[in-house]
């Protein structure tokens, strides 16, 4: 791909649509081969990207969700225990008393579990995303950034693992701590917004054919509106697509005050958000 606009074309064709800073922001990382960092509320698209990309390249997308508490052993490597201790029981039945030659040969390349960092490294291409890194303790930040520093991985045992191309590489964030400015440091950044009511009607459309152009512009129009209710959690893209979805299966073609209170579970996922709005009547009528 040549330019920005050429990549948000292959992106469309997928049934992702990409604004001109997005567009531009994912095919700088691309070119420059820099981590993108996409931070904004959940539900935006953050996550759909990587795998719209991964779609796009024709690479395997390979996902590290991350949560507190993660680890290097989880995220880096792991040794295979059992297998290790299973040729150690075989040698042992044919009689092998070479210990040096024994050590060797447990600790080869084949008894190397790859985490999702060292599965990214070895496979090419690949599209790796490090979903939600806002989720994980700042030391897992020092292991990543350790890694996409120079895209290796050091294993004691067996030496360094370099990435013969590296991969491409999408963080997301929603933002419910602040990423570490040495991260931020090595990243390309866009923030994403939630999407305009014009986009959000085309998104629904491209996404769900069935949709009537009503139904997409009056579920665009209620979500828009939910999104400036102060709500616990306010709708993303996401679920305004859910919600959609979910009116078409009941074969909705327009919003219907009714099977929208009765669907809302698709597009809100908080109790006292479904008490707010079904109580202020907000598709017209109280629903207690």
């Amino acid at each position: 791909m040549e330019s920005p606009g050429q990549l948000g074309e292959l992106l469309d064709r997928q049934a992702y649509l990409a604004d001109e800073g997005l567009a531009t922001a994912a095919f700088l990382a691309l070119r420059m081969g820099r981590p993108l960092l996409l931070e904004g509320e959940a539900g935006v698209g953050k996550t759909e990207l990587a795998r719209t990309l991964a779609a796009v390249l024709e690479a395997p997308l390979i996902r590290l969700q991350c949560y507190e508490g993660l680890d290097g052993p989880q995220v880096l490597y792991d040794w295979d225990f059992a297998r290790q201790l299973l040729h150690l029981k075989a040698a042992e039945a044919a009689g092998t008393t070479d210990a040096a030659r024994l050590e060797g040969e447990v600790y080869d390349r084949r008894f190397l579990i790859a985490r999702p960092l060292l599965k990214a490294i070895e496979t090419q291409p690949s599209v790796l995303l490090i979903d939600e890194i806002d989720r994980a303790d700042v030391e897992f930040e020092a292991i990543l950034l350790e890694v996409l520093s120079d895209f290796a991985i050091s294993v004691p045992e067996l030496g360094t693992i370099r990435a013969e191309s590296p991969p491409v590489v999408v963080l997301t964030s929603n933002r419910t701590r602040e990423v570490h400015d040495a991260l931020k440091r090595r990243c390309l950044y866009h923030w994403l917004e939630h999407p305009s009511f014009d986009r959000e009607v085309a998104i629904l459309l491209r996404r769900l054919p069935a949709c009537s152009e009503t139904l997409a512009e009056q579920v665009a129009g209620a979500a828009g509106r939910l999104r400036q209710a102060g709500l616990v959690k306010p709708p993303g893209i996401a679920e305004s697509l859910d919600w959609a979805e979910a009116l078409l299966t009941l074969g909705a073609r327009e919003l219907d005050p009714d099977l929208a209170a009765a669907t809302l579970g698709a597009l809100l996922k908080h109790r006292e958000d479904h008490e707010a709005v079904l109580g202020d009547g907000f598709f017209g009528g109280r629903h207690d």
